[in-house]
């Protein structure tokens, strides 16, 4: 054993890496675990910089990883933040139709959630009106498990306990190089710090397809970058939106349209809208990373996404770049907003998969190899799924150390420790 540094090493300090630290060191008391993370903090991108709802799960279709852990992990989500005094509130959400179009796809909506289980209620104009005064939509359906909570102190919590428990978190370590043999995994940092450890996790997010070459293996998908960009409702006007509003998504797309949504601080975030982004970390249009748009734009994946999808795409540019034709959308839902009330403010990066025919991935994509387990597809509803995905991320680690796994393998939840 003194030849490994750890046994398992993550890569990645966003919530799903500190979910899948607390899950191993909860499943398997005294194992060396160690968390990598290249920025000074944890829950720098996908995890800090998203809406914070938590998603009750009747987007995804059933049988689908993302519904499974959706489901599961929004009930866990609550009683975590509960118990760990983490800012939190489930408020439901309605989904609105505006457009006569979008009614078949909301009965499809509604009919899932009544397989999902979800406590769901359809709506007309004037129920709408008394969730929602100032919203306007020809029919809706109310999802009574929805919430909101800060999953950036999810996050760090989830941090604490798992170091609570014998992990180490690293931070402002940088991986540049892997290297493997049979039972060994080993690590070099920018820092040149070597980490050894008998397996590895790569939950890098915008990163996981980079990590998953400098490992040697070939992921089959890259992740494409796309910016969210947000606006706030102007203080004076936030009272125009009591909850979170939704509009009837494109099934042909994994995002959710642009969507109006009180958070836990009581502001009004509204986006976001989806655009490519010119870096991994590109969370303005000043960001520019040659190498990184260069692999984009090398990958016929993204040619792909461009040709099949450029009419919806010119449109998320149009909203990007012009301020009011993003008023214009939000109009659809909100009647009475203005131009003047939509206010910058931080935007996010979607770590996308998309596989070389241009599809978009459209569910949780796990990968493993000889020492390894990689999580190569977690954007939204990943921030509400983090701790059954952590676990099931714990049970192939266990299983690929030969280790026993205790509550990983029983499927009982980390939530309420």
């Amino acid at each position: 054993m003194a030849a490994y540094d750890c046994d398992v090493l993550v890569i990645g300090a966003g919530i799903v890496g500190l979910s899948t630290a607390r899950a191993l060191t909860r499943a398997a008391p005294g194992i060396r675990v160690v968390v990598l993370e290249k920025e000074p903090g944890v829950a720098r991108h996908q995890t800090g910089r998203n809406s914070g709802v938590i998603h009750s799960g009747i987007y995804y279709p059933p049988g689908s990883l993302k519904a499974r852990f959706a489901l599961q992990g929004a009930a866990e989500m609550v009683k975590f933040c509960t118990e760990h005094d983490i800012p939190h509130e489930v408020t439901g959400k309605l989904i609105v139709a505006t457009d006569r179009g979008e009614l078949p796809r909301l009965h499809g909506l509604i009919q899932r959630g009544r397989e999902h289980g979800l406590p769901v209620r359809e709506l007309g104009p004037a129920q709408i009106a008394a969730y929602e005064p100032e919203v306007r939509g020809l029919a809706a359906i109310h999802v009574g498990t929805t919430g909101v909570c800060d999953f950036g102190a999810v996050a760090r919590e989830l941090g604490r306990l798992a170091q609570e428990d014998g992990a180490r978190v690293v931070l402002g370590e940088e991986v540049t190089a892997i290297g493997r043999r049979p039972g060994r995994v080993a690590v070099r940092t920018a820092g040149g710090t070597v980490y050894r450890a008998r397996a590895l996790v790569n939950c890098a997010g915008l990163h996981c397809d980079r990590i998953a070459r400098l490992a040697g293996d070939a992921p089959g998908m890259r992740i494409v970058p796309f910016r969210g960009e947000y606006f706030t409702l102007a203080p004076e006007r936030a009272a125009l939106v009591r909850g979170l509003v939704y509009p009837v998504p494109d099934p042909a797309f994994p995002f959710l349209g642009v969507h109006l949504t009180r958070g836990i601080d009581g502001a009004v975030h509204i986006g976001p809208n989806a655009v490519p982004a010119l870096a991994r970390e590109g969370y303005d249009w000043r960001t520019l990373r040659p190498a990184e748009l260069a692999g984009t734009l090398a990958f016929r994946g993204s040619w792909r996404i461009a040709r099949r999808h450029w009419r919806y795409g010119a449109g998320e540019l149009h909203r990007s770049l012009s301020r009011r034709a993003f008023a214009d959308a939000v109009r659809r839902l909100l009647p009475d907003a203005r131009e003047e009330d939509l206010l910058p403010c931080p935007a996010g990066v979607r770590a996308q998969a998309v596989l070389p025919d241009g599809t978009l991935v459209d569910d949780f994509l796990f990968a493993e190899s000889p020492g390894m387990v990689h999580v190569l597809n977690a954007p939204s509803p990943a921030a509400t799924a983090c701790l059954p995905i952590g676990r099931e991320v714990a049970r192939r680690v266990a299983r690929l150390l030969g280790i026993p796994a205790g509550e990983v393998q029983d499927g009982r939840s980390p939530a309420g420790s």
